[in-house]
């Protein structure tokens, strides 16, 4: 077994084990709150454990350096588990809000938190409105759920080997939540605002979007946490924002190419997602400079219309293609990635856990769904 897998393992052990234990907590509250742990649970099931993973390759390359006992190296070792299933409860309530946001239905092929509640309220016969039910429900959960990711992080920490790496570490956790709401926040803006200003500053206004919202917390954040966590000091973690923050665009990037042209079997959300939820991602914004301004306004209302049509969504995406727009964003993302990868060969790290970033920043680059 891979140690990889093993660690796969022991995350999802542990938010398992959390899960089981929020179970019988609520238990003795009151067995109405079984759908809570229930949709949770399942939602940390699998997953690609990206942030997992890019926190525990850079814990475990920033190690090299330092001078741990054997007792500090196995506390370590337990607590950066503990931190990676803190990473995945945080990315979990960040879902579960993000879908209710964008109205998302789906995730990873099965209803999203919200449309859990909302089929339970109506298989219920409850009184009141079953979609209002499934929002309150999911809020809920998504801020319950940001409460646990703290939890679960505050006990790792406290098995750091020093007082300034435990600080280091929180620090760029508390980093992490502020800036990815902050992105949300920019999101949610530039949807509604997005048609009422000029198309020459849309790029712009999506790069900050995906910058704040994506890129940061998911490849840069869990990066700095790892890195941290183990002792590294600041020269080494500027050299792994370097690495970072490229492959984060990247990866935003081909999420924004897999929501509008991935096939659903792959991305578990129905072809063309991002276009029934108005996403201003980088794609739409390079599509937008280069139409016509009676073809921006037909493009910019089915964008806003939500209820679109296989036709409708078939002509947003033979628009995008011939614009160009799909082609620029295949070569910004190319770009990137070359960007990190070289940047990735100048940090000292580890020589496993280099060739292990370096593959999964491969995997992030290359994948369908």
């Amino acid at each position: 077994m891979s140690e990889t897998t093993t660690l796969l393992d022991l995350i999802q052990q542990r938010l398992d084990e959390f899960c089981a234990q929020q179970r019988r907590d609520f238990a003795a509250i009151s067995d109405e709150l079984a759908p809570i742990t229930d949709y949770v649970q399942d939602l940390l099931q699998g997953g690609k454990r990206f942030r997992a993973l890019f926190a525990y390759w850079a814990w475990v390359g920033a190690l090299e350096n330092q001078r741990l006992t054997p007792e500090q190296l196995e506390l370590s070792a337990e607590a950066i588990v503990e931190i990676s299933a803190a990473l995945e409860m945080f990315h979990g309530a960040a879902l579960v809000h993000d879908d209710l946001l964008d109205r998302s239905d789906t995730r990873r092929g099965k209803p999203a938190v919200h449309k859990r509640f909302e089929n339970l309220h109506s298989q219920s016969g409850w009184a009141g409105a079953a979609e209002r039910f499934g929002q309150a429900g999911s809020v809920l959960v998504g801020d319950m759920m940001l409460g646990w990711a703290n939890e679960l992080f505050a006990k790792a920490i406290l098995k750091a080997p020093s007082a300034a790496a435990q600080q280091a570490a929180r620090e760029q956790f508390h980093l992490m939540q502020i800036e990815v709401m902050a992105g949300q926040y920019l999101d949610v803006a530039e949807e509604n605002a997005g048609p009422t200003r000029a198309a020459h500053e849309a790029v712009g206004r999506a790069n900050r979007v995906m910058l704040y919202k994506t890129a940061k917390y998911s490849v840069e954040a869990p990066l700095l946490i790892g890195a941290a966590f183990a002792g590294g000091d600041e020269a080494l973690l500027h050299s792994i924002s370097a690495f970072a923050v490229p492959l984060g665009l990247a990866f935003q990037l081909k999420d924004d190419i897999l929501g509008v042209f991935g096939a659903p079997e792959k991305t578990g959300k129905p072809v063309g997602d991002d276009l029934r939820e108005g996403k201003r991602t980088v794609l739409i914004a390079l599509t937008r400079e280069t139409l016509a301004p009676t073809v921006v306004k037909i493009f910019d209302e089915l964008l806003t219309e939500r209820d679109l049509s296989d036709d409708q969504i078939r002509y947003l995406q033979q628009t995008i293609v011939d614009s160009g727009a799909l082609r620029k964003t295949e070569l910004m993302l190319e770009e990137l990635a070359d960007q990190s990868l070289a940047a990735l060969e100048h940090i000292e790290l580890a020589p496993n856990a280099k060739s292990q970033l370096r593959a999964l920043a491969q995997k992030v680059i290359s994948r369908d769904s």
